[in-house]
């Protein structure tokens, strides 16, 4: 009776890893199968962001990886010829209700704010998910047209111009945050004429975000 009880047991483990081979080698096969197509259109996600937050035409970009304090960006300069003529910056912020934030922002060559493309994001649906166009021109926290210059942008409880998404204030600032990284980046670009920003605006004051 023994035997017979063990032997089922080993004949189980034996199926179980027989299964959990077969679907890890499907699943592999399957990974590489759509590898290809899913890094395409990552590329084709970020191509068209680059060109929705730089609204001037451009014939190709360059790109380089830019340090800014202990992290790295991405920019990306939209070139006509050897001229640039717009750059886009891939930023972030590690700051957001749910963490991390990835943005795309585009600036002129005086390092105005053309445009921006939220590329990732994890906040709360209907509040802090809003910064997908609240902070566009047509949104209330328009941020379209500034320049961060020295000081950054940041919102109007930390004593900036930006007006804060409705009850998701930690989002807000986290955008902030991911906007003055992108500015930062373009201290060494040539084109820009602006100055470094010095503070990246995610505020000190202790306020938790509403979820309503």
């Amino acid at each position: 009776m023994g035997k017979k009880v063990e032997s089922s047991f080993v004949n189980m483990v034996v199926v179980l890893f027989t299964i959990t081979l077969i679907a890890a080698a499907a699943v592999g096969y399957v990974f590489s199968l759509t590898e290809g197509t899913i890094a395409q259109a990552n590329a084709q996600k970020q191509a068209d962001a680059i060109k929705n937050v730089i609204p001037v035409e451009f014939a190709e970009t360059t790109s380089e990886k830019v340090a800014v304090g202990v992290d790295t960006v991405e920019v990306f300069y939209a070139k006509n010829g050897d001229q640039i003529v717009g750059t886009a910056v891939k930023s972030f912020t590690n700051s957001g209700f749910n963490g991390y934030i990835s943005v795309m922002v585009g600036f002129d060559t005086k390092g105005t704010i053309t445009g921006y493309s939220v590329l990732s994001q994890g906040e709360t649906p209907g509040l802090g998910s809003k910064m997908v166009d609240w902070f566009t021109e047509n949104g209330k926290g328009n941020i379209i047209g500034k320049t961060p210059g020295d000081k950054g942008i940041s919102v109007k409880k930390d004593g900036g111009e930006i007006d804060a998404i409705t009850a998701a204030t930690i989002s807000s600032r986290a955008f902030c945050d991911a906007i003055n990284r992108a500015a930062q980046a373009l201290g060494g670009v040539s084109a820009w004429s602006g100055a470094t920003p010095t503070n990246e605006a995610t505020g000190t004051e202790n306020i938790e975000q509403v979820e309503q």
